[in-house]
């Protein structure tokens, strides 16, 4: 095994503030690396997404990180280490890391199998320090195994904007042959319409974007139709995905929902900006008939190993554009401008 060194490059967050062309929110500082307490390993990180949650942390959207603190829980990586008492047999194993790093186990979430509502849920790189460094510590019950057909440079967006849309694809309830609506298409859009092609290869799936760039994308990956968000989809549709920051598109897709159609909201937060828009919700016309909304919060372990099966299985391999870590500020920002194809992941060598 090779040495570990005593101290490793991280991208710290020690304020929070706006994302703008001439701020920096991370500073490249060299700390100590962290030694695997009992029932831990060291994981020696190979890549880390970038996820639009550090942008809310950041601006100050969401839950406050405590500060300072590394952010990133896209996290692929090799075990070089364990602490006392683990018994899973990690070593040398390559895994992945996620959002959820820590939860109670004894409430009546975590029994009923919804960790991710646990009052003590611990999320990678906002209450604990996560992936935008060359080593982290960590839970090993909290650590996922990545399959052998999974590169863990491709595999880090599984870990987050995969899981995620996977369990917003598992909340909307859909049979093969009911229509499926994607609202806003990123990094975990772009993956959920691949799954959902591939679970469910007799739906049509509509795509409302309004970048032209990611209605072309979406067409490209199998969509049967993409328009902009407030342009109705041409056949009615049993469920609807909605992972924008916006109000309106609510409102939207409410309205493109069949009787007994369900939209489910995968966003941390809604920005205030367009509140207003809610107030043009019509009960006739966007409710009634039985729809549901259906919000996101989270992901748990069981969501992240199975999109891992999933797309070990279909395969799906994401698009990524690469960066060092040091260039984690650019990849923020490029982010925050939205337009591109595809998931952005540092990688630490």
């Amino acid at each position: 095994m090779a040495s570990i060194p005593q101290t490793m490059r991280a991208m710290r967050l020690h304020a929070l503030g706006a994302i703008v062309d001439d701020r920096e929110p991370l500073q490249l500082e060299h700390i100590p690396v962290p030694s695997p307490g009992t029932g831990e390993v060291l994981v020696r990180i190979t890549a880390c997404g970038v996820c639009h949650t550090e942008l809310d942390e950041i601006e100050a959207r969401t839950a406050p990180p405590s500060l300072p603190v590394t952010p990133g829980h896209q996290v692929t990586g090799r075990v070089i280490a364990e602490g006392r008492g683990c018994d899973r047999g990690l070593l040398d194993r390559d895994i992945g890391i996620a959002w959820v790093s820590g939860a109670c186990g004894s409430c009546k979430y975590c029994e009923g199998g919804f960790e991710n509502l646990c009052p003590d849920f611990v999320a990678t790189g906002r209450d604990r320090d996560g992936g935008y460094a060359e080593f982290i510590a960590l839970d090993e019950r909290f650590v996922h195994p990545l399959p052998d057909t999974l590169d863990p440079v491709l595999a880090a967006p599984l870990l987050c904007a995969g899981a995620v849309g996977h369990r917003a694809l598992r909340l909307c309830h859909l049979r093969n042959g009911q229509a499926l609506g994607l609202t806003g298409f990123g990094a975990s859009g772009q993956l959920v319409i691949r799954m959902a092609r591939y679970l469910y290869p007799d739906s049509r799936v509509a795509v409302f974007a309004r970048n032209a760039r990611e209605r072309a994308l979406a067409q490209e990956l199998g969509a049967s139709w993409s328009g902009d968000t407030a342009t109705p989809a041409p056949f009615p549709l049993t469920a609807i995905i909605d992972t924008t920051p916006a109000w309106k598109p609510v409102r939207s897709a409410l309205a493109c929902l069949e009787s007994g159609g369900r939209l489910v909201i995968n966003a941390i937060r809604k920005e205030d900006a367009d509140k207003s828009e809610l107030l043009e919700l019509h009960y006739e016309t966007h409710l009634w008939q039985e729809k549901s909304i259906q919000s996101v919060a989270n992901v748990t372990r069981d969501d992240v190993r199975a999109c891992l099966r999933l797309a070990s299985e279909i395969p799906l391999v994401p698009e990524v554009t690469t960066y060092p870590l040091e260039a984690a500020n650019r990849a923020l920002l490029e982010l925050r401008q939205g337009g591109s194809r595809g998931a952005k992941v540092l990688l630490m060598d």
